[in-house]
């Protein structure tokens, strides 16, 4: 890998192990169709979102590179998401409708995709130039390497919905990341005095400054 991608595409490319390796467990084939921890989503629901988060870096590399002067990074990406926690948002609503659209290919296709797609990722990005941009959801575009931090956020979080969802143990890869770009969403979202309020003063912590998505 190239330097500024070895650590930030190395956790990502953990992540998305960790995720395969929750694709391919019995148990989450046997309950394919049962509700999941997550209100509105079966688990085969569930296992496509998750999948979806190794699948569109690939997709998104594949587009040309935007080259563009302004860029986002991974914190402000997420301090600016919206309707995360309204069931009926945009956001919701089409997650859902992507996730039910891409179980319906059943387990093994879903696993087997990301398996083949890791194989490639681990050699492409280290092939990547390290001022590559892509373009990300709602059309913002940010440096590769802020790209994949917020994937690997993504993989932490769904990979513990995942687990919990067919009694499997949560896998701890990718979760300190996951804690260090979301506390950074938090603190431009709401500002360090409250973050600092909801880390040592839950009871002055009247914004929920540490709920970013």
């Amino acid at each position: 890998m190239t330097p500024a991608l070895t650590s930030t595409g190395s956790r990502f490319l953990s992540a998305g192990s960790a995720a395969l390796t929750l694709l391919e467990l019995p148990e989450v084939t046997d309950r394919w169709g049962r509700p999941s921890v997550l209100a509105g989503l079966s688990v085969g629901d569930l296992a496509a979102h998750l999948a979806r988060q190794v699948l569109l870096v690939e997709a998104y590399l594949d587009a040309p590179d935007p080259h563009e002067d302004k860029l986002i990074t991974a914190e402000a990406w997420y301090a600016a998401l919206e309707g995360t926690a309204e069931p009926d948002s945009q956001l919701n609503v089409g997650v859902r409708e992507r996730s039910h659209a891409g179980a319906a290919a059943g387990p093994r296709v879903v696993a087997g995709e990301v398996r083949d797609c890791l194989t490639r990722l681990a050699t492409r990005l280290g092939n990547e130039p390290l001022e590559r941009q892509v373009r990300a959801y709602q059309g913002e575009t940010m440096l590769l390497k802020d790209y994949l931090r917020t994937r690997s956020v993504e993989l932490a979080v769904h990979n513990e919905d995942l687990a919990l969802s067919v009694g499997a143990e949560p896998p701890e890869t990718g979760v300190s990341e996951a804690v260090d770009v979301l506390v950074g969403a938090a603190r431009l979202r709401h500002g360090d005095a409250a973050v600092l309020r909801a880390l040592t003063r839950r009871e002055r912590d009247t914004v929920g400054a540490l709920h970013v998505v």
